[in-house]
């Protein structure tokens, strides 16, 4: 069983092209240690080798989920690339030394490549939103970065997709190829999503963003700056969606730190499965 958040637990694994990123254990979930330039060329790097695979940003609930569930921690750490998503992610990283974590966020990470694709013409597909959320993304990131190649949108409903939506979405995956596909419904459902259809989709890579959807849109709000710093984005977000959230926050932050807490003083082991 591997120990809890210690130096040793910093990874060297080798693929095709590179060494890959050192990761970090935390609460049994491996984050990347990478910051938003060496994120982007681990994508580029897939996206040149035509390799298959899922991105993941998860923040503290998203971890926590994943004590709860060994499935979705499976997902989680078979990840192409998992990225911290949140202030809190990043320092329990920082607090055991490893200083090249940085945050990256789904949002900013996706604005980041459509910047890219400008010059590299990858083809974008948007799937998740409220109905007309995902098209009205399309023509605002178009209009945002000129150039931007959107070869499709899919707004799946509140439910798992029926045979029929399934082979219908399979279909139009195939005849549009796009190279990255962006996932913004909820979590642990969009990580569970990617992992199911990432085998049966015409696509390259797939993003799970959960709102980046309606924070690019302007139906949800960025926090300002210092409260990012602070880590207090999830307080932001909590006023603007109180009803929906405040189950996450509330009782998923308290569990956190405690796990953190008992992982750092080496109270508690979490394999790495």
């Amino acid at each position: 069983m591997e120990s809890g958040l210690h130096l040793t637990d910093l990874q060297t694994e080798s693929d095709s092209s590179a060494t890959r990123p050192p990761r970090a254990n935390i609460l049994g979930v491996k984050i990347d240690a990478v910051d938003m330039a060496s994120a982007l060329r681990r994508i580029e790097s897939a996206l040149a080798e035509n390799r298959k695979g899922y991105v993941c940003a998860p923040d503290a609930y998203n971890i926590m989920c994943a004590q709860d569930d060994p499935e979705q921690r499976r997902i989680l750490n078979n990840s192409l690339l998992t990225i911290a998503d949140s202030r809190a992610v990043v320092w329990t990283a920082w607090a055991y030394g490893i200083r090249q974590l940085r945050q990256v966020g789904g949002p900013e990470l996706m604005l980041e490549m459509c910047r890219v694709s400008q010059t590299r013409g990858y083809r974008h597909f948007f799937y998740g939103g409220e109905p007309g959320v995902a098209e009205e993304l399309r023509k605002l990131l178009e209009l945002r970065f000129p150039g931007l190649n959107v070869v499709g949108t899919y707004t799946p409903p509140f439910r798992p997709l029926t045979d029929a939506e399934c082979d219908d979405l399979i279909g139009l995956v195939a005849t549009l190829k796009p190279d990255l596909f962006w996932v913004g419904i909820s979590s642990p459902k969009q990580e569970r999503f990617m992992a199911e259809y990432l085998p049966l989709l015409d696509t390259k890579l797939m993003f799970a963003v959960g709102a980046a959807f309606n924070f690019h849109t302007g139906r949800v709000r960025f926090s300002p700056h210092w409260m990012q710093l602070a880590g207090l984005s999830w307080l932001f977000r909590l006023t603007q969606e109180p009803k929906r959230l405040w189950r996450r926050y509330f009782f998923a932050i308290p569990r956190f730190l405690w796990g953190v807490g008992l992982q750092l003083l080496g109270l508690r082991r979490y394999p790495l499965r």
